[in-house]
Parts: C-alpha cells; structure tokens; sequence
C-alpha cells in the first residue's frame, strides 16, 4: 500500500471529507482503488466515492455518515494499493520507488539514502539522509547517470562537498 493522501476535513454534515491529493495532478488520486483511509490499528475505511469540488477533492467513505464520524478520520492517510498503479514508462519512476534508494557519486562516495522526494516546479529533488541532509536535482542524464531499483541504488554525478 502506498500512501496516496491524506484527510483534511470534514466537508458538509452526511459524512463527506476533504482530501489532499500527494498525485499528480490531483485528480489521479480518484483512479487509484480501492483506497483505505488508515486509523488506529485495525480502523480500516474503504472508499464509497469520491469527486472533484471546486479546486479540491471530496470523498466518503464506508461506515461515515456525519460529520462527527468524518471528524474522527481527520489527518489520516489514504493509501492505494501498488497493484492499482499503471507501470511507469522506462526512464520513469514512482517518487515511492526512489525513496529509501542509497544514492553514490561517480566517485564512489556513498552520499546518503533518499529520504523524501520534492518538487520544485522546473524539476523533482531528491532529499538525502546521510552524515548531512543533501538536496540533489532528480536531472535524467545530467546529474542523475543511473537508477536500479533492483539492486537498490541511484548513481549521481554530484560533487560530495554540495
């Protein structure tokens, strides 16, 4: 399961939610099912339906049905199954699939582990872990030289004093 959002608020009294989207673009949230909204350990919501709302998205789930049970989900995830993904192009790759990733320079200088994915607008950054917190442009062919998921690494042309 891959965390695809996350609840936000109740919306209106019939046990409706807002939802923040972590897809690309937001609506792709709404192809991905089934969805579970995770709370305490065995508190498992499934996903009745779910709609665009204006900007935003709005979802209800099984077992909700005011806005005193939609408030009791409030800040919690929502998660697809990794199944429900289409399989990314070659050359493309799910920002879950990077993260956790070591990441080395052509030197041979192991540089950290990939601990969180950002945009930026003009391209995706690669947020390191390591002996420092290191931020490296996700730049195919330019600073990015290989990625194997398979044997769990990403080859970085990166200078290790950045």
């Amino acid at each position: 399961m891959l965390i695809v959002g996350v609840v936000q608020a109740p919306f209106g009294v019939r046990g409706w939610v807002k939802l923040h989207s972590y897809t690309a673009p937001v609506d792709n949230i709404l192809k991905y099912s089934p969805w579970i909204c995770l709370g305490d350990p065995g508190d498992r919501r499934e996903l009745c339906e779910g709609r665009r709302n204006g900007e935003g998205l709005v979802a209800r789930f099984k077992g909700i049905d005011d806005r005193d049970a939609a408030v009791l989900v409030r800040a919690k995830s929502v998660y697809a199954s990794r199944a429900s993904f289409p399989s990314p192009a070659p050359g493309e790759y799910y920002w879950a699939d990077l993260i956790g990733l070591a990441v080395r320079n052509l030197q041979g200088l192991d540089l950290g582990v990939v601990a969180d994915m950002m945009s930026t607008g003009a391209h995706d950054v690669m947020v390191l872990a390591g002996e420092r917190e290191r931020l490296v442009p996700f730049v195919r062919n330019r600073f990015v030289k290989d990625v194997n998921l398979e044997q769990g690494y990403i080859l970085v042309d990166w200078d290790g004093d950045f």
